[in-house]
């Protein structure tokens, strides 16, 4: 098991939306013959992206995952989407890999996006090679985007190889390390020739450099280095291998995927320098507890990821952390403290599904169908030695819609459709607002939330139709008064009656409600206090001036009468309720809006244009900080103005802005904007 697991890479296809990641996969299955031709993300073809969604948006809306063989070693890879509508929980699909590739654009070097991208994989704290793609196409530059990774992104990126030409003439590579030329022939394999003349010194130049950079790397090796001016072959590689699993040194390559140009270098680089599951850092437990990645530990599984398959049905991925696993296991869930029987292990090639022969150990990706308890996030483990694996992060939610059927009646199954989905995304939030009766679906972004709403339509042929969220507006009061509050009924027989006097005064902002107790003398009966206090928490709830609950006062119950007879509970809440609404609008009522904390990540030109927008958004800009090339703009903007926010940032910036948000405080809204506000609410009523 030691030995094949030596040979083993599991690794994912990191990059921005629109850097090719699925063509470099297509172009990696073609060269291990798992597929017969390449497929093209514009026909929908590729063997990765095949849910209709994906086909039709022509891009990744979930992880692509496959298995294959390369030069005797198991390749496990995962397709990370590079859209942040779709990667939220990148660092759950990051945690189920040892390494990463890491994919660039040759056309347009280092974005906003890009560098998001490069701090999950930070985050991660995973080894990386670099693949600079698309170098056939017109205006490629592959300096400019090898720049961008030390300039940007601050790493220390080393070339392996130097393209030979760009655009149409890309035609290969030179092995910066090997010092000879490899020229593409036309089944994606190459030839060696001599390098080209004008490259030569470049070359050169190149090799010295990368070797000093490897020599760094190891304080041996530098000594070694200045003492003799050279190393041997070995201690390059050695040097070169250490450095990169330190996340020291960043390999560079470079090819053309949807040419099918390069990837058998690729492949080769990825066996030489990532490392295999025995390399990895042990995995951390809830409890702090660390399970090597080996197969002579206990075993461990941790499920990364939950697919919907309309033929075998709930699919649940799971990368084996430790020990080995075999189909018709029987293990425990550690976060359920349930047991699960396995069926048959599956790998993926794509969208097909192929049954597992025998065991596997650290580092697989497999697949179980119809775990009756397990979701997403769970470990599954030896019951003799349980482990769980402590949960990766997901991304908050940045938007929210209300959700209606198209059809009346269907509200409750649109909800049961959409939570179906729920376990399959988890950076999906759905929930039912109580204080606005809105089934609000929370996502990633506006595509993010479309595309749900398609693929409930498409599967469980439910009709929803979106709608832009009520917001939570709150009321409070800025003055102090004090009232009656008198509930009399007579009606033949038993009356009602209820009197109480109160005192409503403002609290500072976020402290809720306060009510006090201060009757004296027995004036109302104790009993009848709690109905006083429900009836202002209800009419609290309701609102008084558009709706909206109030918030921040405080409510002195300090006198009032009671009848022998006709006193009881419910006429005290009612007069309790009266009191309330009376003394509200004697405090100069007010509305009140929350505002969210918003970073926004743009190129450098298109700051003035995003800064004047977010003023014209009556949001307050905080400050902003720019590193080469890419501004950070930090603000605080009522959430009622960032609504359409996406869409407005992806026009303003041609696709590059990307943004997070998160909820603040509350703050008063302008009286002119309240006074729309409250005719609004009076007109729905």
């Amino acid at each position: 098991m030691r030995e094949k697991l030596e040979k083993q890479r599991t690794y994912a296809l990191v990059g921005h939306g629109g850097c090719g990641k699925t063509s470099v996969a297509e172009m990696l299955l073609f060269q291990a013959k798992v597929i017969s031709r390449l497929g093209k993300i514009e026909e929908g073809t590729t063997c990765l992206d095949y849910e209709p969604e994906e086909i039709k948006r022509r891009g990744s809306i979930q992880p692509g995952f496959a298995y294959f063989k390369w030069q005797k070693g198991d390749h496990y890879l995962i397709d990370v989407p590079g859209d942040a509508n779709f990667n939220g929980d990148i660092q759950y699909l990051l945690t189920a890999a040892d390494g990463v590739v890491f994919v660039l654009d040759a056309i347009d070097g280092v974005k906003p996006l890009t560098k998001k991208m490069w701090a999950e994989v930070e985050k991660a704290g995973l080894p990386s090679i670099i693949f600079i793609n698309k170098m056939d196409r017109e205006r490629a530059n592959f300096d400019q985007a090898y720049e961008g990774l030390s300039n940007v992104l601050g790493i220390k990126a080393i070339p392996l190889f130097l393209p030979i030409g760009a655009e149409a003439d890309f035609q290969g590579v030179v092995d910066i390390l090997e010092q000879k030329a490899l020229f593409f022939t036309e089944d994606g394999k190459v030839k060696s020739g001599d390098i080209p003349a004008e490259l030569a010194d470049k070359v050169e130049e190149l090799r010295t450099a990368l070797i000093e950079d490897i020599a760094e790397s190891d304080e041996a090796l530098m000594e070694k280095y200045l003492e003799e001016g050279e190393l041997s072959k070995d201690e390059i590689l050695s040097g070169l291998k250490k450095g990169i699993l330190a996340r020291e040194l960043f390999p560079v390559c470079v090819g053309a995927a949807l040419v099918n140009k390069g990837g058998n270098i690729l492949l080769d680089t990825i066996n030489w320098l990532l490392p295999s599951p025995l390399e990895r850092a042990p995995f951390e437990g809830e409890d702090g507890e660390e399970r090597p990645s080996s197969p002579d530990e206990p075993l461990a599984a941790f499920v990364f990821k939950t697919i919907v398959d309309p033929f075998t049905g709930q699919l649940s991925v799971m990368r084996v952390l430790s020990g080995v696993l075999s189909s018709d296991m029987t293990l425990l869930n550690a976060n359920k403290d349930s047991k699960e029987k396995l069926g048959q292990l599956l790998v993926f090639e794509g969208k097909k599904q192929v049954p597992v022969k025998g065991e596997v150990g650290p580092g697989a990706i497999v697949a179980v169908a119809k775990l009756k308890e397990t979701s997403t996030g769970d470990t599954l483990c030896d019951e003799k030695a349980p482990f769980k694996l402590k949960k990766p992060d997901v991304a908050p939610c940045i938007i929210s819609y209300a959700l209606a059927a198209e059809k009346q009646g269907e509200e409750d199954k649109v909800f049961a459709s959409v939570q179906k989905l729920l376990d399959e995304d988890i950076t999906l939030e759905l929930t039912r607002n109580e204080e606005t009766g809105d089934m609000l679906l929370s996502g990633m972004g506006q595509l993010h939330i479309e595309t749900t709403v398609e693929k409930v339509k498409r599967r469980y042929k439910v009709g929803i139709v979106l709608k832009t969220p009520k917001i939570p507006y709150r009321e409070t009061i800025k003055g102090k008064a004090e009232v009656q509050g008198k509930y009399k009924k007579q009606t033949g027989g038993r009356g009602q009656y209820g009197d109480c006097w109160i005192r409503l005064e403002p609290l500072p902002r976020g402290k809720g409600y306060e009510f006090v107790d201060a009757i004296v003398g027995g004036v109302i009966p104790k009993q009848y206090i709690p109905a006083v206090d429900a009836g202002i928490q209800e009419a609290a709830r309701k609102g008084v001036v558009a709706g909206y609950p109030v918030v921040d006062f405080k409510v002195t119950l300090y006198d009032g009468s009671y009848h022998s007879v006709d006193s009881s509970e419910m006429a005290f809440k009612i007069a309790g309720s009266m009191a309330f609404k009376k003394a509200v609008e004697k405090c100069k009522p007010i509305l009140l809006e929350p505002i969210m904390n918003v970073t926004v990540y743009i190129p450098d030109e298109y700051m003035g244009d995003v800064i004047g927008d977010i003023s014209g958004r009556r949001g307050k800009v905080l400050g902003s900080d720019s590193k080469n090339g890419i501004t950070e703009v930090k603000a605080q903007v009522p959430m009622a103005e960032m609504l359409t926010y996406a869409q407005s940032l992806t026009s303003m910036t041609s696709g590059q802005g990307t943004y997070t948000m998160e909820f603040d405080h509350y703050e008063e809204v302008p009286s002119q904007i309240a006074e729309k506000i409250i005719e609004e609410s009076k007109a729905e009523d």
